[in-house]
């Protein structure tokens, strides 16, 4: 087998972008793979891929992550996301058991607002919490499989009531209803955590099952009505529902490439930069040297203003600049096909980071039981 080439640095740079175009776009095939380009070698390496792979942070809060991934596959990338989505196990209101509800709420419309309460607590303790096999439609066991190991119990019991003052103060033209009924407002902070077992250990303190968001509305009453409800909270994933999804988003988008062709000056790069979101194209003076150097295209040119790509990474790929006869030619859009761009926004059970470190060690485990079933299959 005769030696392989390596494509020159600038041809590996050009393979990397898709083209955006008007009203197309191109280039957007995978061909990072053996056989495609004659003569190269693209098998998968562990170095090379140690060499080009980078994580990057640009936002790092609790709850709101943004990082990149740079070097990495399609595939991968879009199997970390759908993980995040449907397979990280979160705790989330399964049964509602309603003693009493007299609002206008309706049991089934309450139940349902219940469920899609984000919870939190021990993030630890709910990493190992055991999953709760539901008895299956008429089954005949009779053993109830709940324990303090994989069923949380939480409480609701609250009365609307006149203000002691409320009557006095509706006769006096007062319309607030928090200030002359008493829970008019129903919410998430007065549902209580109710330990069972080891569970006063492991959800002690601050580390207490509790709503995420403590000011999520649930009900509203008057006088006379009450709610009086216990709700059981389990494991699950959110392939089966989407309350059990430790996420409220989770996606990616390509880095934007811009390159400008050539000169845009004066007036047209104000417009130009008027094109893209703010901070992407800066308009700055053309200096001395570049207005004598030939053939650069600013001869004549110095102090007049010129257009330069100053953050591709706030553009979101518009496409405005190609609708304009004045640019044609002069500016090329695309997207680099490795550079990720996630955006984690946890729910508030797990910290944004964690949640993505969990779906890397959850495709890390797909891929070992894989490994293993095709050993087996080769035996």
């Amino acid at each position: 087998m005769g030696q392989f080439r390596e494509p020159s640095q600038e041809e590996v740079e050009k393979r990397r972008i898709v083209g955006v175009h008007a009203e197309h776009v191109s280039n957007i095939t995978s061909t990072d793979f053996p056989g495609h380009y004659p003569g190269e070698d693209h098998k998968w390496d562990l170095q090379r891929f140690r060499n080009s792979f980078k994580v990057e942070f640009h936002k790092h809060e609790q709850y709101d992550t943004q990082f990149s991934l740079v070097g990495i596959d399609t595939a991968v990338a879009n199997a970390f996301r759908r993980i995040m989505i449907a397979e990280i196990p979160t705790i989330s209101i399964e049964d509602v058991y309603i003693v009493k509800n007299t609002s206008i709420i309706q049991d089934e419309v309450l139940a349902h607002r219940l469920g899609l309460i984000p919870l939190k607590g021990n993030p630890e303790a709910i990493k190992q919490m055991k999953w709760y096999k539901k008895k299956a439609p008429g089954s005949e066991e009779e053993e109830d499989q709940r324990t303090d190991y994989n069923t949380v119990v939480l409480d609701l019991n609250v009365a609307c009531e006149w203000h002691p003052d409320g009557k006095n103060l509706a006769r006096k033209g007062e319309t607030d209803p928090k200030k002359i009924f008493v829970n008019s407002s129903v919410y998430a902070h007065q549902i209580k955590f109710l330990p069972h077992g080891n569970q006063e250990q492991l959800f002690a303190g601050e580390n207490a099952i509790r709503p995420a968001y403590p000011d999520i509305l649930i009900a509203k009453m008057r006088p006379g009505q009450s709610i009086q409800l216990s709700m059981h909270c389990i494991k699950g994933i959110g392939a089966d529902h989407t309350k059990f999804s430790p996420v409220a988003t989770a996606t990616y988008r390509l880095l934007p490439h811009i390159e400008i062709t050539k000169p845009i000056i004066g007036a047209d790069a104000h417009k130009f930069a008027r094109c893209f979101p703010p901070g992407v194209i800066e308009e700055v003076p053309i200096t001395r040297e570049e207005a004598r150097r030939e053939k650069s295209g600013y001869e004549g040119h110095e102090g007049e203003i010129k257009a330069v790509v100053k953050n591709p990474f706030k553009d979101t790929v518009t496409r405005e600049c190609l609708r304009h006869d004045e640019f044609k030619d002069k500016v090329k859009l695309g997207r680099v096909r490795d550079h990720f761009i996630f955006s984690v926004e946890s729910t508030g059970q797990f910290d944004s980071d964690d949640i993505f470190i969990q779906s890397v060690k959850a495709l890390k485990t797909k891929c070992q039981i894989m490994k293993k079933n095709l050993e087996n299959v080769a035996r």
